[in-house]
């Protein structure tokens, strides 16, 4: 059973969030935390499998926090949690070194599933709207590659936690086609797996 920080200045949103997961049970949480510093000061003492924050916090905002404990040389998985559909924090929160970014209106067993795949060192990037979706990305990434509106409408569904038969599930492909598209994708991006290529996508900001 993961354990986890868990973090929001918002009590009842906290406090609510703690009921569901206890509710739901797997998941044990050993902190709270009402701002980034009293988060950053917890796990001095305490150290967790998962910590689950809000990205917008007073005196630390989430993002500031995973980017602190990745300079102490702290790996343990974060994951944002935000109301902003907002793609420009998700790309903050993957250079920060976040594993995981999850909008609040998830459903409590995805954010449940999300906290176990960050302990099983997972990463998951929820997908949030972005305009243009589905169109061919403007430009190039940094190694020069163009991705196809197939690929990058897979790799979404791939920074969303999702497996080639999902993904196949979700665009009427067989299973076949999703992983020759991702070897593509890899093969472009010049990428070493999934996550690293979804890392590569949202630093040229396609995702």
């Amino acid at each position: 059973m993961p354990t986890i920080a868990l973090a929001d200045d918002q009590a009842l949103v906290r406090s609510g969030l703690r009921a569901l997961l206890e509710k739901l049970g797997g998941v044990d949480i050993l902190i709270e935390a009402e701002d980034g510093d009293a988060l950053l000061a917890a796990l001095r003492r305490r150290p967790v499998d998962v910590v689950v924050s809000d990205i917008r916090m007073p005196r630390r905002s989430g993002i500031e926090v995973t980017r602190l404990l990745r300079e102490q040389g702290d790996v343990t998985p974060v994951l944002l949690l935000t109301t902003f559909d907002d793609p420009g924090l998700l790309r903050a929160a993957a250079a920060a070194g976040a594993q995981g970014f999850l909008l609040k209106d998830a459903s409590p067993e995805t954010l449940k599933a999300a906290i176990q795949r960050l302990a099983r060192g997972d990463t998951l990037f929820e997908p949030v709207a972005l305009p243009g979706a589905g169109e061919a990305p403007a430009g190039t990434g940094p190694t020069g590659a163009r991705l196809s509106p197939r690929e990058v409408s897979i790799l979404r569904l791939v920074a969303g936690g999702y497996s080639n038969k999902e993904i196949a599930r979700s665009l009427l492909i067989s299973d076949g086609t999703v992983k020759n598209h991702i070897t593509d994708i890899l093969q472009k991006l010049d990428a070493r797996d999934r996550t690293h290529a979804v890392l590569k996508a949202i630093g040229a900001r396609w995702l």
